[in-house]
């Protein structure tokens, strides 16, 4: 009846409205009904319009040149303002048509109520299609003609029903105020489209001008920072947003835009902000730490916590401002959800006091948004902050470490401090309000719940108490699994590092398989510790998740005791409190984790940083030219073990003067390095006064050679000199090899220079001394890695050419240069035991006399070569050098001078690392998924999850149907059968919980382990050009870093996203039960949510979470090649140069980490915005409809539920986009899960027989080898045979091929055509572990590993101590060894580094003596001892395998004398071949010129 009367109330009000209109004279065409039918006709016609517009476009398609392919692309003036405009007259018109609609539901429909609503549901439709138009053509030229006609009609509309609306008010007629509003609006907003209609076609952008400022920058970045020094110049808008920008996020929009229509690249990434660049914010870290410890050697993990956060305190005040106003916002939605069921069942306060609540909730809702997502932003900014200031303490401290103390850190233990133990104290800042922000909570809980439910709260707070108590012992263990679980972590990866290094010669020995054990036995160490996290963590799930009902339960049970009258509305607000105060308890074992995690990562910081730095003072340096004497030592005693009672030099005093050359010589171990190192400052001094006068370059025994293009070595930091350059090429024989590659000096050269020769890699190293121009250098024996004509040649031209007025220092074991020394010092035993010229030292003691001795021994061999003048040879001033990658054939020798060749970049043996494009494939996922046991566990998770959502929505539907809606109405039930039943649910659920917790860490622990062991067998089996093209540093960063995502993150976020969207399932559902049409608004806030995050935000955060990836690499291979390079670097003086590309790097990962997280709060402000109009909707709709249609107590656990709806969507959504970024990781590792093999280890039908080789015979056969198949060819069909049991020489100069053919016999390189017998079988039948493990190699460079001497001569375990030792004596280092107190147990540091490499050359001679192979390979083995240590190796290999075949590359003469036959190569081919004796009859051969150019230059020296 009251529905009735209303509806006549409306039909009389609407009657008397009409007759005012006609009795002021007013004609129909000007009545409001008239006016409205014609607006939303118009609106019909847009419609239309809109769609001959695009079928208009469809069919011009093709037609033309693509607007994308345009030169230049035009944008129409204010297409964003025009574009936001229509979206707001859209929302303006759909709020208005809801408002309309539910208001008339309730109150009764008219003919103008109908024409009305559907006048504004056109509106809406056509207001739509045009913001579609709009955003689709962003890039036309101008605006349509036909829509630009529409706007002036819809102007004059708007205007005529605003001047009628004011004549009717003037005549006091009573109008709803929203139509006065509604027309204001439309004259406005059309006024603005007018505008923009006729000025609106003048704005062009020229693209083509554009394009280079966009791609330039990228031409002007050295190789070593071209991830991250690429990037537009501009600082990010976010520096000079506006405060709505900042609030909208729209800052980053046009980033997003453009990875909507392009593959983002680092290029198109805007800089960070000065302020949160790392030169910025290192200093005051630095100054704050140090204000705070007073010295570096005392920071504590307290100290450097403090210092982390004083120096970003201001921000960090404002986000915890944030905090507490986003948590405040958050607990408003409770407060007032009894009054608003209250409301629903009749109660009313005061007029319009609906509305007024819908207000409050939107508002409070809208403020809980933007606080928060400003919050999601700046935390992580914050950690940005926090990480890079920390990789550049951790990197600065490596700079500077002092080599004792670097023998116990290692270098992937340093790589994890930076990659792993900064990260995650980076990633902790999301956490850091957490602990105090539950607190807050926890009280506003205590408040709302105390005004509910009374006393009964003081038990809801002692439940909560006990949860949170339960923290302590769960923390406590969770800190010291993760200690334990890191330093598992570093173990492995030091072992990787160091595997990684010396993969080439794993492979020459067999010994991969071995090596691969050890690295799967110590993750399997490893596993243990995160099998017990992973499952403490399912517990700490299972008790957090299960908090809240166990809170609620023990409170309602309270309120029964206490007889508090348990009503739906004041349970709904307790129950929106617990769902509210959820959300901290569930992150609970998270901030534990996090807490645990970062407090182990901080104590390994801090101890890092404590240690002690290399002796500042104790080298007295004075200014340049302000004394004639260079270097001077006085009672100098050093040692690297300062603690050992036996100095590794003492006795030392010298007396250099500037322009001397001091020529340092010795038996192996004898201390010469460490002579160089006490000048350089390297070697703890004990006592004693350095005194250096000028600045020092130094030239490494073992080459050092930094990832990047030859040109970058050899200037090191130093300005473009042109004419200096090329006289330093000319002296170093490097114009040749540059001339041979296809970039010349432009040529990228892989890491560790794994793309030259031993010759090459030591020749650019002298290049960069020589053209640093410094007043001292130091030579640690560069002339033992090159052969004998250019060691001649470098000697000359540098030494006694470009150096001969500077002050020189240089270690040799040849002989033959040491008269050309003003000063020659022999060593013994540490001790400089003879110092004078070479003469006056030869008679004066027996050091000296007994190396000059074994050396005229070896040139005894010589004697009997018939007298070969130099005059009557023509020595070929020829030399062909060439790489691996590029061998010059003879036909083009005459090739014209200034032919270049013009390969892309392409063909660089080195490229930047590759990443997948598009979206990660559902393969990646499926593979992923069904990793572990077939993903079988996969449905029961998911089922636990439902199960679970479906009994806590049951629980909570039972509490507000069972408890009547106020003290009046009768309870459905008694209170034992309320409070049983909701505890039976609760306790199901609880267990639900457990089963899922306990499946996903299962699951979780099984992909892990299962991916890490396919990787790892993949990467061992990877043939060796994939190692010589990747540097070690890609392959850390995914054992590391990714492996590290899989083991903690993606298993439980992918959990996280499917729990999140079954909670939202049951939202809606819950939601939709109360109140169908909510589908209404649902359908298209869900459909513009998908649209948002798969169309327009996944492509841009997918290739900004790539290029994250990308960017991290670069940084962790520029650490390792700093840490084995920076005796180097400080010898050069270029600290300052290598921090500042470190810290260039560490920007630019912290660029892409910031523009990701930005993209993120992007979409999540957006996607809670549509959250919002959806609650905002059904809060309408249920204050609309008419009273006693819907239980109230049922509508207010919708809004309980609905009031989470936006943080639930937005976690979805969050939670899908972060697992397709972390999933990357698992991509990462399965894209090397896939890397090709090598060739069978084990051939069963072609397995060779125990004995095999029986006589070593060698037979080659038109033997073709080439690097790639793109590549020339390196041999070019060789044809011989090394006879069995004989040995033989093979010479040659730097790059003919030597090396290559010794690959070639260990099946490192497979041949491209032709073949290699060995007693009768072809070797590439038989399997690649057969075939190396009956060969022995010593190689060119000597390897040791971490461990002990037993460990690195035996790593197989396949001998007895007793024939170790052995050997040991069989090499001259049984001595040796037996001095140490471990003896065979002694210990090896990390690359042998606490031997000499002339030991270590020894070690690898003790492997083959106990291997006792047929065929012995010697590829240059002793380049590194002296000529006396040489010529007992000789002597022990004649005696030990004068029935074995020995092939022998080598540099000395001497050493391939006395071979049965010698083979000479040449460009390839084979240019002789035959005994030495019968070479050397043939005065033209080239081997008799080798050996006359040997000999004269040794007998002139001598002299």
């Amino acid at each position: 009846m009251e529905h009735l009367a209303s509806s006549k109330h409306g039909i009389k009000t609407l009657s008397s409205y009409y007759s005012m209109v006609v009795s002021s004279g007013t004609d129909f065409p000007l009545k409001p009904v008239f006016l409205r039918g014609f607006s939303g006709s118009l609106h019909l016609v847009l419609l239309f319009l809109l769609l001959i517009l695009w079928v208009c476009k469809k069919f011009r398609v093709g037609g033309g040149q693509s607007t994308k392919h345009r030169t230049k692309s035009t944008k129409f003036l204010f297409s964003k303002q025009t574009f936001i405009c229509s979206l707001g007259v859209l929302a303006f018109n759909l709020a208005l048509c809801s408002l309309y609609y539910f208001n008339w539901y309730r109150n009764g429909w008219s003919e103008e109520r109908l024409v009305n609503l559907l006048d504004l549901a056109l509106k809406t439709l056509a207001w739509i299609a045009l913001s579609v138009y709009l955003f689709s053509n962003f890039s036309e030229s101008e605006f349509p003609y036909l829509l630009r006609v529409w706007w002036g009609f819809y102007f004059s509309i708007s205007c005529c029903c605003l001047v009628i609306d004011i004549i009717l008010q003037k005549k006091h007629f009573s109008l709803p105020i929203h139509s006065l509003v509604s027309d204001g609006v439309s004259v406005v907003t059309s006024l603005f489209f007018i505008y923009v209609g006729i000025f609106g076609n003048k704005e062009g952008e020229d693209s083509s001008l554009e394009e280079p400022l966009l791609n330039g920058s990228a031409s002007v970045c050295n190789n070593a920072t071209s991830n991250v020094c690429k990037g537009d110049e501009t600082v990010t808008p976010y520096s000079n947003a506006g405060t709505l920008s900042i609030l909208t996020f729209s800052w980053i929009g046009p980033l997003i835009s453009l990875g909507n229509k392009k593959i983002l690249d680092f290029e198109d990434l805007p800089q960070l902000d000065p302020a949160d660049s790392v030169p910025a914010a290192l200093p005051t870290f630095r100054n704050k730490l140090e204000s705070e410890c007073g010295t570096m050697n005392r920071v504590t993990t307290i100290k450097l916590a403090k210092a982390l956060l004083f120096s970003s305190w201001k921000e960090i005040l404002f986000t915890a401002f944030l905090t507490l106003v986003y948590s405040l916002a958050s607990y408003v939605g409770p407060y007032l959800i009894d009054t608003f069921v209250q409301y629903l069942n009749g109660r009313r306060e005061f007029q319009n006091e609906g509305y007024i609540l819908v207000s409050l909730f939107f508002i409070a809702k809208l403020v809980e948004c933007l606080s928060k997502r400003q919050w999601y932003l700046r935390m992580p900014l914050i950690g940005l902050r926090m990480r890079a200031v920390l990789v550049a303490m951790i990197y600065n401290k490596g700079l500077t470490l002092s080599c004792q103390l670097k023998h116990g850190q290692s270098s992937g233990q340093i790589i994890n401090f930076m990659a792993i133990d900064a990260e995650r104290v980076g990633n902790f800042s999301r956490y850091l309000h957490d602990p105090w922000m539950v607190l807050v909570q926890v009280a506003l809980a205590l408040m709302i719940l105390y005004r509910n439910l009374g006393l009964a709260a003081i038990a809801g707070f002692i439940a909560t108490v006990v949860i949170m108590l339960l923290n302590f012992p769960l923390g406590n263990l969770q800190e010291k699994l993760q200690g334990k679980l890191m330093e598992s972590k570093d173990r492995r990866m030091k072992s990787t590092s160091e595997i990684l290094r010396n993969m080439r010669i794993l492979k020459l020995q067999a010994w991969e398989m071995k090596f691969l054990s050890k690295i799967i036995e110590l993750r399997k160490v490893e596993t243990g510790w995160l099998k017990k996290f992973l499952y403490t963590k399912a517990i700490t799930t299972f008790v957090f998740w299960g908090a809240p009902t166990f809170v609620s339960v023990v409170t309602f049970a309270t309120c029964m005791l206490l007889g508090i009258p348990l009503e739906s509305g004041k349970i709904l607000s307790a129950l929106a409190t617990f769902k509210i105060l959820q959300e901290p308890i569930y992150n609970l074992p998270d901030v534990i984790s996090m807490i645990a995690q970062t407090k182990v990562s901080l104590d390994r910081i801090a101890s890092f940083l404590c240690l002690d730095d290399l002796q500042s003072d104790c080298i007295e340096k004075l200014p340049k030219g302000s004394s004639d004497t260079a270097i001077k030592i006085v009672d100098g005693a050093f040692s690297w073990d300062i603690s050992s009672p036996t100095p590794t030099l003492r006795d030392i005093n010298i007396q250099v003067s500037h322009g001397m050359r001091v020529a340092i010589c010795g038996s192996v171990g004898s201390g010469k390095s460490s002579l160089l190192s006490c000048i350089l400052g390297e070697i703890p001094k004990i006592s004693g006064t350095i005194i250096l006068c000028g600045t020092k370059a130094y030239v490494a025994q073992s080459p050092w050679i930094q990832s990047g293009k030859i040109e970058e070595n050899i200037l090191f930091g130093k300005e473009m000199d042109r004419d200096r350059y090329e006289r330093v090429l000319e002296a170093c024989s490097l114009k040749k090899d540059l001339e041979i590659l296809s970039f010349g000096d432009q040529t990228v050269i892989g890491e560790r220079g794994i793309n030259l020769s031993g010759g090459q890699k030591q020749r650019i190293q002298i290049a960069r001394a020589l053209y640093h121009d410094a007043d001292i250098y130091l030579f640690d024996d560069p002339f033992s890695a090159v052969d004998t004509h250019t060691g001649s040649h470098l000697f000359k031209e540098c030494l006694l050419g470009l150096l001969s007025s500077k002050t020189v220092f240089y270690v040799t074991h040849q002989v033959e240069f040491l008269p050309f020394a003003h000063l020659i010092l022999v060593m013994k035993d540490g001790r400089i035991t003879q110092a004078g010229k070479y003469d006056d030292i030869l008679n004066s003691g027996t050091e000296f006399k007994e190396l000059v001795g074994a050396y005229k021994k070896a040139l005894s061999t010589i004697n009997n070569v018939r007298a070969l003048t130099v005059e009557s040879i023509s020595i070929s001033e020829d030399e062909s050098l060439a790489s691996k990658d590029e061998v010059v054939e003879n036909e083009e020798e005459n090739m014209q001078k200034g032919k270049t060749d013009t390969v892309g970049p392409k063909g660089q043996l080195v490229q930047e690392e590759e990443r997948e494009k598009g979206r990660v494939g559902i393969s990646v996922y499926w593979k992923y998924i069904t990793t572990a046991y077939g993903g079988v566990f996969v449905p029961f998770i998911l089922l636990a999850q439902i199960l679970f959502e479906i009994l806590q929505i049951g629980s909570n539907y039972w509490m507000a149907w069972a408890t009547p809606v106020s003290k009046d109405t009768k309870a459905a039930v008694g209170g034992s059968t309320l409070l049983f039943v909701y505890v039976a649910l609760a306790i199901a659920s609880s267990f639900c919980v457990l089963v899922r917790a306990s499946l996903l860490a299962t699951t979780s622990y099984k992909t892990a382990t299962l991916l890490f062991n396919k990787m790892h067998i993949c990467l061992f089996r990877a043939p060796m050009s994939f190692f010589d093209a990747t540097p070690s540093g890609r392959i850390l960063n995914r054992a590391s870093t990714d492996q590290s995502v899989v083991d903690l993150n993606i298993t439980s976020r992918m959990g996280s996203f499917a729990f999140c969207f079954i909670q939202l399932l049951g939202v809606i559902a819950v939601m939709c039960h109360v109140a169908w049409q909510v589908f209404v608004i649902f359908i298209p806030v869900v459909a513009i949510s998908i649209w948002y995050e798969q169309q327009y935000y996944i492509p841009s955060a997918r290739e900004l979470a790539r290029l994250r990836g990308v960017s991290k690499a670069p940084g962790i291979q520029h650490f390792a090649e700093t840490i084995s390079g920076s005796t180097t670097i400080r010898s050069f003086d270029q600290v300052t140069r290598f921090q500042d590309t470190n810290m260039k790097l560490s920007d630019g990962y912290s660029q892409t980490k910031f523009y990701v997280q930005g993209a993120m709060q992007w979409l999540g402000f957006r996607l809670d915005m549509l959250a919002l109009i959806t609650f905002a909707f059904s809060l309408v709709f249920l204050i609309s409809i008419p009273e006693g249609s819907i239980d109230p107590g049922i509508a207010g656990l919708a809004v309980t539920y609905g009031l989470n709806l936006n943080n639930l969507q937005a976690l979805v959504i969050w939670n899908l986009c972060y697992m397709e970024n972390i999933m990357i990781s698992a991509e990462r590792i399965l894209q090397y899960a896939s890397l090709q093999s090598e060739p069978p280890l084990l051939i069963e039908p072609s397995q060779p027989d125990q004995s095999w080789p029986f006589h070593g015979e060698v037979e080659i056969l038109d033997l073709q080898v080439r690097y790639a198949p793109h590549l020339p060819l390196i041999l070019r069909g060789l044809s011989c045979t090394f006879p069995g049991g004989k040995k033989t020489g093979i010479v040659g100069r730097t790059g003919s091929g030597k090396s290559t053919l010794i690959q070639t016999l260990f099946r490192i390189v497979e041949p491209a055509a032709g073949q290699i017998m060995i007693d009768g079988i072809n070797i590439s039948l038989m399997g690649l572990h057969d075939l190396r493990s009956r060969l022995s190699i010593i190689p060119q460079d000597p390897t040791m590993f971490e461990g002990t001497i037993r460990s690195n001569l035996d790593p197989l375990e396949e001998y007895t101590d007793e024939q170790i030792w052995a050997a040991l004596d069989k090499c001259q280092l049984g001595d040796e060894v037996r001095k140490k107190e471990g003896k065979l147990d002694s210990t090896v540091t990390e690359n042998g580094e606490n031997w000499s490499m002339g030991q270590r050359q020894l070690v690898c001679l003790g492997r083959v003596l106990l291997k006792k192979s047929k065929v012995l390979v010697l590829d240059e083995a002793t380049a590194s001892v002296d000529t006396a240590t040489d010529n007992l190796i000789q002597q022990t290999l004649r005696q030990h395998f004068s029935s074995c075949t020995v092939i022998t590359i080598a540099h000395r003469i001497t050493s391939v004398l006395d071979s049965d036959m010698v083979l000479l190569l040449s460009h390839g081919l084979i240019e002789e071949y035959g005994s030495p004796a019968r070479l050397l009859d043939n005065k033209a051969s080239s081997f008799a010129q080798l050996v006359a150019e040997y000999s004269t230059r040794s007998n002139s020296n001598l002299e």
